[in-house]
């Protein structure tokens, strides 16, 4: 059997609609296209776009020369100077449980580290259940409530993590 050929690379511009098929799906998935969430939010649409923000990365998995998700980190308004947040974290169904999740973690933590954030943050929902168990086996911890503007209401499980 051959061996799954895995890409991971930054974002393009013509990366914008496979991706956010694949966050709009992963959410419908597991119950979770709720208002209030990335489901609803323009920005879904215009990731290329929004991570030409100074201070973010957006970093794309391919899966056999297909695209199967990714994830990103970005200095969302009304975080601390040192805080970024892990955002549109998101793979289909076909690149789950392979290990490219942990993957694209360790590489948004290196990614933030480089770029001199000391916190990351992250919001996601009970919902989203395979990825809580992940994002605390990489030492985020559970927070009280959110941090941050990032207008996700929708949201009401709230992580953070010192780098």
């Amino acid at each position: 059997m051959m061996k799954d050929e895995i890409i991971i690379r930054e974002i393009k511009q013509s990366d914008n609609s496979a991706l956010a098929l694949i966050v709009r799906n992963s959410l419908k998935e597991f119950n979770a296209a709720k208002p209030g969430t990335v489901y609803y939010d323009d920005t879904t649409d215009h990731l290329f776009e929004v991570f030409k923000q100074p201070g973010s990365k957006f970093f794309v998995a391919e899966l056999n020369n297909e695209i199967c998700g990714g994830g990103g980190i970005y200095p969302t308004a009304g975080l601390e100077e040192d805080t970024c947040e892990l955002v549109k974290m998101y793979l289909s169904g076909t690149a789950r449980g392979i290990g490219l999740g942990k993957t694209i973690l360790q590489k948004c933590i290196d990614e933030a580290k480089s770029l001199g954030y000391n916190k990351m943050y992250l919001e996601t929902m009970p919902e989203l259940k395979v990825a809580i168990p992940m994002y605390e086996k990489f030492g985020f911890t559970f927070l009280n409530g959110p941090l941050g503007e990032s207008g996700h209401t929708g949201c009401d499980v709230w992580m953070i993590k010192n780098l």
